[in-house]
């Protein structure tokens, strides 16, 4: 169980392998009052919110496979950008992000990767394995 906003949640892992097979992982901390499970929608929603917080990146991307179009997230979609695989309490994500023009991709990249890194260790308790960036396009911002 884990105290969120006043209520109490209890929250399970579902993870997609690279041929989207459902496969259920558990990513837990287990305390003296319980154990707490982490769903990785919440895990991705929390890494997408710490990710449009970066500079140079202007949000996440969802890219179409059928014809290659790659399309801007809204605010409320930041989960669908980012994939979420658990192994023995360990987290690899996979960023799918458009960049803002004129900056440095490595930078953006290691700021990313440092900012999320700490921020979700901080939320879940749980270790980043890896954290993977596709730059899916760059967008001129007004």
């Amino acid at each position: 169980m884990f105290l969120f906003s006043g209520k109490t949640v209890i929250i399970e892992i579902y993870v997609c392998n690279s041929m989207m097979e459902v496969i259920y992982m558990k990513g837990q901390m287990d305390t003296k009052l319980g154990r707490v499970l982490i769903d990785p929608d919440v895990i991705a929603t929390y890494a997408g919110s710490v990710a449009v917080e970066c500079f140079g990146i202007v949000g996440m991307a969802a890219v179409n496979m059928k014809d290659g179009l790659v399309k801007l997230l809204k605010r409320d979609y930041l989960n669908h950008g980012i994939s979420v695989t658990i192994r023995e309490n360990r987290i690899t994500l996979d960023f799918h992000v458009i960049v803002s023009y004129g900056v440095s991709i490595s930078t953006v990249s290691d700021n990313l990767i440092s900012t999320v890194k700490y921020q979700v260790e901080e939320f879940t308790g749980m270790e980043i394995e890896k954290i993977n960036i596709f730059v899916e396009g760059v967008r001129v911002i007004d």
